[in-house]
């Protein structure tokens, strides 16, 4: 497993370097700069500020200058945030997102994979029909149309909940962002639990536990359970790195200090750093994630072997 796990780790090194030349690069093809506003500046003034972040140097150098920071863990300043630093602005965010990701991830890991196993045992079935019909609701409707959909149900009409906000990370506040980021994951957990329950029932080894008199609640969860989730263990992990990082929308429309929030306002302000610390970390996530994915096939499947 040691071995697996370095050779892992070392593989990701390339994909990180294309990933940061990726970014680097493309950030710097985009048109307009860091410092072009309504307002042009003098020249002289644009001339000390290009000099003080290094843009007046040669693509390569410049290049190899912002590589070394990534490795130090030094995304570099911040073009529009004068007094923070890159990963300041990501350590500030990062948080807030992880645990609005965190909780809409176990929500939807609970809810879709019941929901999906249910509808296996009942295949073909009105319960069967209802889970899917939900599934592909939660599909088609994006979370950016759905957001607006809750606040004016649950914050206007009742005024159960609040709009948006974030108060220290309330649970009250929590709500209504977790759930519309969750309900695209449950309905694709869900579907995927349910193709790969069916064919985990129809497997020889589940055959001779109902040969033996076992439950159904004792084969669904000591038998069947476990292998049906590994293609719902794949999937969790670029959709987990995905929800952490990539809730732009959603943070945006309920007002959360996210680091969603922090790309967006980098993007539309030209900040070339803080994009690119961005699009590197949640890389640099996704690598993790997906590792850690391949750790818990041995977990739950015996037929798994790391040596």
């Amino acid at each position: 497993m040691l071995r697996y796990s370095l050779r892992r780790l070392l593989g990701a090194i390339p994909t990180l370097l294309v990933l940061i030349a990726l970014a680097f690069f493309m950030m710097r093809a985009a048109p307009g700069g860091p410092f072009d506003q309504e307002r042009s500046l003098p020249a002289d003034i644009e001339a000390n500020l290009r000099a003080a972040y290094h843009l007046d140097e040669p693509l390569y150098m410049q290049f190899g200058r912002y590589l070394g920071g990534v490795i130090r863990g030094d995304f570099g300043p911040s073009f529009q945030y004068r007094d923070f630093t890159v990963t300041e602005l990501i350590a500030t965010g990062f948080p807030v997102s992880m645990r609005l990701g965190g909780s809409a991830i176990l929500l939807a890991l609970i809810i879709g994979v019941t929901a999906g196993s249910i509808a296996a045992l009942r295949q073909n079935r009105l319960t069967d029909h209802a889970v899917m019909t939900v599934s592909m609701t939660g599909i088609s409707i994006p979370n950016f149309v759905m957001a607006p959909i809750l606040i004016l149900v649950f914050a206007i009409y009742f005024r159960w909940l609040p709009a948006g906000g974030w108060g220290g990370g309330q649970l009250r506040n929590m709500v209504l962002p977790v759930i519309a980021l969750a309900l695209p994951q449950i309905a694709y957990i869900s579907r995927l639990t349910r193709g790969s329950m069916i064919e985990v029932l129809r497997s020889n080894f589940i055959r001779t536990a109902k040969a033996q008199g076992l439950s159904t609640q004792t084969i669904v969860l000591k038998h069947a359970l476990k292998p049906a989730l590994l293609p719902v263990v794949s999937y969790l992990g670029p959709a987990t790195a995905a929800v952490i990082t990539g809730s732009v929308v959603i943070e945006q429309i309920f007002g959360v200090p996210g680091i969603g929030r922090f790309f967006v306002q980098g993007a539309l302000n030209r900040d070339y750093t803080l994009v690119m610390g961005v699009v590197v970390f949640y890389g640099m996530l996704i690598i993790a994630f997906n590792f850690l994915v391949d750790l818990a096939y041995a977990w739950l499947d015996p037929k798994v072997k790391y040596s």
